[in-house]
């Protein structure tokens, strides 16, 4: 391409390409909840939260192709930028722990090493199928491994339940909205499967019934131990 056509390129008018005024389609953009409606029942009835929530053996499952001393390294590293990952000795499931990092010290509100000499103390709450959970455990420092278990998190699944009773009575409106106009809308493919995906799982949460007070952890900077 010769100086000429790009300086062509740079000065292109903006007003050239433009087309006709369409009116604006609808756009559902619609997102998948994080949580399940009835959180504590799945807690209560699945196999595996049954499993998890029994204290059972953990291990740091970090940098495993480098040598203990420097997995040490890195596992005080990272725990005191406030993550880790670790994994069920029992059912090999692995969890990428998120907690608030160590500000001064050995000591957070969900990161302790001054509470047992050669361990710290870890408590994370996350999403985990669609559950609020908590996980709380201890790891040994030296060996990089421990105990824990899963725990439902009440607090955090309230706060959940009521972002996803909000997202569903905006979905229904704009659904109810979508009805009383749709003779104006000619919805493409992709705003069409998102409007059926919305319906559906309309349908699956009304089946339901309404939404219990359950689900997830706060946003990282909220995150505290109780």
């Amino acid at each position: 391409m010769d100086h000429n056509s790009v300086l062509g390129m740079m000065h292109h008018t903006p007003f050239d390409n433009i087309g006709l005024y369409e009116q604006p389609k609808p756009r559902f953009m619609f997102k998948m909840p994080r949580v399940v409606p009835d959180q504590k029942a799945k807690y209560e009835s699945d196999e595996l939260f049954r499993r998890l929530s029994r204290e059972g053996e953990v291990r740091y499952t970090g940098h495993r192709d480098r040598p203990q001393e420097e997995r040490v390294k890195r596992f005080l590293a990272a725990c005191q930028e406030g993550h880790t990952e670790i994994a069920f000795s029992a059912t090999g499931t692995n969890l990428q722990l998120v907690f608030n990092p160590l500000n001064q010290g050995y000591m957070s509100d969900q990161c302790d090493f001054e509470k047992e000499p050669g361990k710290v103390n870890i408590k994370s709450s996350f999403i985990m199928n669609g559950v609020c959970v908590r996980w709380r455990g201890y790891v040994d420092v030296e060996r990089l491994d421990g105990v824990g278990a899963l725990e439902f998190d009440e607090e955090s699944a309230m706060r959940e339940d009521a972002l996803l009773r909000d997202q569903m009575e905006r979905y229904t409106q704009r659904l109810r909205e979508y009805e009383d106009n749709k003779p104006r809308y000619r919805l493409d493919r992709p705003e069409q499967e998102e409007l059926r995906l919305a319906s559906q799982h309309l349908g699956h949460h009304g089946h339901h019934g309404a939404v219990t007070s359950r689900c997830h952890g706060p946003p990282r900077g909220e995150r505290r131990m109780t």
